[in-house]
């Protein structure tokens, strides 16, 4: 049977760039469902009541279903690329490499709170966007009655 750790450690380490532009990307899009998430707030749920109950509840499973994604993958990709790094980051360590060490240390930390602040605010919006849609949806389906 042959080695496999070579490849295996080429496959891991060529995960990390990946796994924090994919972080990054999403951070962007969450900053901007934050964007949305505030004009929802602020008279946007009221507008597209106009829009009927059907459509309305499209939109929301829509809104919502991306931010419910965000949460669960964020913090996912989050502890990725804490142990990402942590790999060669020991190897460097048992050389005597302390500068790669304390970069892939604070890799792995600035991935773990970006991962989880992304969570967080995704969790969050979900929360209020479940809420409005809900009294939205009931206010539509009083005044029908």
């Amino acid at each position: 049977m042959t080695n496999l750790s070579p490849l295996l450690h080429a496959l891991v380490d060529a995960l990390l760039w990946p796994v924090i532009a994919v972080l990054l990307i999403l951070t962007c899009v969450i900053i901007l469902e934050l964007g949305v998430a505030i004009g929802e707030r602020f008279s946007g749920i009221e507008k597209t009541k106009t829009l009927g109950a059907d459509r309305l509840e499209h939109l929301a499973r829509q809104r919502i279903g991306r931010v419910d994604i965000i949460a669960r993958v964020s913090p996912i990709l989050g502890l990725m690329g804490t142990l990402l790094p942590l790999g060669p980051g020991i190897a460097a360590m048992g050389n005597g490499d302390f500068a790669t060490l304390a970069s892939a240390i604070t890799t792995a930390f600035d991935t773990t709170v970006l991962g989880l602040f992304v969570g967080v605010l995704a969790m969050l919006i979900g929360r209020y966007r479940r809420g409005a849609y809900d009294a939205a949806l009931n206010d539509i389906e009083t005044t029908n009655a």
